[in-house]
This record gives structure tokens, C-alpha cells and sequence, in this order.
């Protein structure tokens, strides 16, 4: 059997509504379903960037004392954490990550 769930931390963290930094995460595998869902959320109809918000609040499972990781909680990441979890998705999923910082990564699938 292989891993299927990655503990991680966040450069800065997130500062949920009563000012409390929570840092220190797991994110699981993505499955096909993760990368396929957001293209029926009309947010991603409207923005295709808007995807990598809503892959990465399926797939943490788990962030700090927060009970539930929902897209409007990724929203307020840093874009620091942002981008660190974008390269920790690709990297725990084995897809190709992108070292230009100045891009957003896109997290859908691509065909070679």
C-alpha cells in the first residue's frame, strides 16, 4: 500500500476570523472526481483559475483546529501558502509543478 495522505506546513499560515494562525496541515491524493467537480461550479465558469481553489479545499483535509476547509477559507490564504500548496498538490499527486512564480498554477488535468 502507498501513502495517500501528506502532512504539511504552511510558510505562513492561515488567520482564521479570531485572529489564530494555523499552520500545519494534511492533504490527501486527488482523485479524478477532485479535478472534474470544479468544472461545473459556475465560479470556474466565470474564472477557469478559480479551480485551484476549490481542487485544494477538497483535497485538505485537515488544517490546524479548522473543522471544515471550504473554498472561501483557500480564498484567504496568503499567496505565499497558495503557491506552496499549488507545488505540494503537483508534487504529492506526481504531476509537473511550475517554478514561475508570476503564474497561477492550473491544477486541472492536461493532456500531454
Amino acid at each position: 500500500m502507498f501513502p495517500t495522505e501528506f502532512e504539511f506546513t504552511l510558510p505562513k499560515g492561515y488567520l482564521d476570523d479570531d485572529r489564530i494562525l494555523h499552520r500545519k496541515g494534511v492533504m490527501r491524493l486527488a482523485t479524478a472526481i477532485d479535478e472534474i467537480a470544479p468544472l461545473k461550479d459556475p465560479r470556474v465558469k466565470n474564472n477557469p483559475a478559480y479551480s485551484t481553489i476549490i481542487i485544494l479545499a477538497r483535497v485538505i483535509t485537515q488544517l490546524g483546529a479548522v473543522s471544515e476547509i471550504t473554498p472561501t477559507i483557500v480564498e484567504s490564504f496568503f499567496a505565499e501558502d497558495l503557491n506552496y500548496l499549488q507545488n505540494f498538490y503537483c508534487q504529492i499527486n506526481g504531476l509537473e509543478s511550475s517554478s514561475e512564480a508570476t503564474q497561477p498554477l492550473n491544477l486541472e488535468l492536461s493532456t500531454p
